[in-house]
């Protein structure tokens, strides 16, 4: 059998639990000069902006929409709401989420500040590109 029809194998454990993805992804970004990290994080950014920016605008039509047709749905009788209600599961959920987040992944903010620590350059191109995206 040739070596071209052996089956590719994959190697994952380089993405196990006990290694930092975002250090493997950007590994080889650390070791360019400052002008090639600061461009590839602005690029990075401005894409990542441009995508929140889009996203943001449907959603938050989206919502507002659904909000708008409740409100009228209520005013004309169709629907009877209990606010009430509706405010206490929104914070019985906003508290069981903020309790469950901290349990689960308090790891993930400190992996997060180390990186940004150790890669300035990287996160400063990152966030001028990601306001610029924001604004275009």
């Amino acid at each position: 059998m040739a070596d071209s029809d052996a089956p590719e194998i994959l190697d994952i454990t380089t993405y196990t639990a006990d290694k930092r993805w975002l250090e493997n992804i950007f590994r080889d970004v650390s070791k360019l000069s400052v002008a090639k990290q600061t461009v590839v994080g602005g690029i990075s950014g401005w894409c990542a902006g441009m995508l929140f920016a889009k996203v943001g605008k449907v959603a938050a039509a989206t919502v507002g929409t659904s909000l708008l047709l409740l409100q009228i749905a209520q005013h004309q009788g169709y629907v009877t709401v209990n606010w009430t209600k509706i405010e206490k599961s929104m914070q019985t959920a906003k508290v069981s989420i903020e309790r469950d987040t901290k349990k689960a992944y308090p790891h993930v903010a400190a992996s997060i500040k180390t990186f940004f620590a150790q890669n300035v350059f990287l996160a400063s191109g990152f966030a001028g590109g990601f306001l610029l995206g924001l604004s275009s």
